[in-house]
């Protein structure tokens, strides 16, 4: 097996592993991580419903839907580049916005494969500040 598809193989199981043990209801949905190289993702789901209530992301998305009330987070360019954990929080701020305006202010804490570091960790600790039950 190559050594791409055996990271593969262990990610799925990873993320198969923490996912059977959360659920997202109505008063307390889940909230999921998806990050890329250079981007990062974020759903607000209710499991009970089968229903995204919120995302966020900080990537210009042309097709974002009124439904699920997506929303884009534009970095301002200054002189220095801004990092891939800094733009994070600038997601996480956004989308503790949108939780405060629906009302949501307990989540389970999906971390899918990723390791509680870095991107993932400035997401839960920006909601954490911001008064989310995280």
């Amino acid at each position: 097996m190559s050594r791409i598809k055996r990271n593969q193989s262990l990610a799925q199981t990873r993320k198969i592993r923490v996912r059977s043990k959360l659920y997202g209801s109505a008063t307390r949905p889940r909230l999921t991580i998806f990050r890329s190289n250079q981007h990062l993702y974020l759903q607000v789901i209710d499991d009970d419903a089968q229903q995204t209530l919120v995302a966020v992301s900080d990537v210009i998305d042309k097709s974002s839907s009124q439904k699920t009330q997506s929303k884009k987070v534009e970095s301002k360019k200054t002189e220095s580049k801004i990092t891939k954990t800094e733009r994070s929080i600038l997601v996480a701020q956004e989308l503790l916005q949108l939780l405060q305006k629906k009302g949501i202010k307990t989540l389970v804490f999906d971390r899918g494969a990723y390791k509680y570091h870095g991107r993932v960790k400035a997401v839960a600790e920006t909601l954490r500040e911001g008064g989310i039950q995280v």
